[in-house]
């Protein structure tokens, strides 16, 4: 009955705890305002006590019920309706090129550089709830793995399908990678455009240089984050392949060619980011999650519908009908 029902004044309730005090004051004072007939003898008016003169304690009832429904009315009771709208500005359109050569399934990050990065990358899209993000995979060469989408579930099914599968030639094509995500994003329309390109070696494949790949991407006014992925020193790696086509692991050399990716994040007003472990990795992509922040206006409607009303007018004819009984039925009523 009384679920979200709020008082726009509740500070009046505190006007509650005069009714206990009301209530001392009509028991102090009740025998003196009652009549006195002195007789010899009470004898002849034993039996004869009055049905109304029992009734008449609930004129005050009616008092103290009144007066509560006025101290509610007065704390103006209300329900509250809320509707929210949503208004999304041109949002941010992503797309996240990943370099899937074998140095990928280095083992320095657990389980390994591949696998940790598509659980991070896959918490990073989720998060972007307004955004459209697609995949760029590169390795000796580049594709387009999925296309730039708003349908979160498009871009971490290609997520979890990203893996090293000798399809396209191995290698480090970093020129390549950026070249095809300014591709996809060059006749983008949204408001910011961006490409997080991550990499855990140095630029050794492909046809195009990532020098001119950084001036496509300054030219289409597209922002790039890069992403060295690799711990310091040596790593567990896969070094060559066994007749049985597994790999064979060894300590390698982490070799990442900071400095190029750093000239192309300061090109074209990105960041680089160095990931040496897993933590380190989750921490990198929150980062760049704050730094890209898609403008998301909300209006809050709020429709209050007060209630104190029927206690007024409840509170009234409570009134009336205690005046007009304490003037009529009970005048005469000892």
């Amino acid at each position: 009955m009384f679920e979200g029902i709020y008082f726009a004044n509740p500070n009046y309730i505190w006007l509650l705890l005069s009714l206990p005090l009301a209530i001392m004051w009509h028991i102090f004072t009740w025998k003196k305002t009652q009549p006195k007939l002195k007789m010899p003898s009470f004898s002849s008016f034993k039996g004869q006590s009055s049905f109304w003169t029992k009734l008449r304690p609930l004129l005050f009832f009616f008092r103290l019920l009144a007066m509560g429904l006025i101290v509610f009315a007065i704390a103006r009771p209300q329900t509250l309706d809320v509707s929210t709208r949503t208004k999304t500005n041109k949002g941010i359109d992503i797309v996240m090129a990943i370099d899937v050569s074998s140095s990928m399934l280095a083992q320095d990050l657990k389980p390994d550089r591949l696998s940790a990065l598509k659980r991070v990358a896959s918490a990073f899209v989720d998060d972007r709830i307004s955004d459209r993000i697609g995949l760029v995979v590169y390795a000796g060469e580049s594709y387009t793995k999925t296309p730039i989408t708003s349908d979160k579930g498009i871009v971490k099914s290609g997520l979890r399908e990203i893996s090293y599968q000798g399809l396209i030639e191995d290698g480090t094509a970093i020129g390549m990678g950026l070249a095809t995500s300014v591709n996809r994003l060059k006749d983008s329309r949204a408001k910011s455009k961006v490409i997080i390109l991550l990499t855990d070696g140095v630029n050794n494949s492909g046809f195009i240089d990532p020098k001119i790949a950084t001036e496509l991407a300054v030219e289409f006014d597209i922002k790039t984050y890069t992403i060295g992925l690799g711990s310091n020193g040596r790593a567990l790696a896969p070094v060559a392949v066994l007749p049985n086509g597994e790999f064979q692991y060894g300590m390698t050399k982490v070799e990442i060619d900071e400095t190029l990716l750093q000239e192309i994040a300061a090109s074209t007003g990105g960041v680089y980011f160095r990931a040496t472990d897993n933590k380190k990795l989750e921490e990198i992509y929150a980062e760049i999650n704050k730094l890209e922040k898609t403008e998301i206006e909300e209006f809050k409607y709020y429709n209050y519908e007060e209630k104190y009303r029927f206690l007024v007018l409840f509170s009234i004819v409570i009134l009336v009908i205690e005046l007009i009984a304490r003037n009529t039925i009970f005048k005469s009523f000892i």
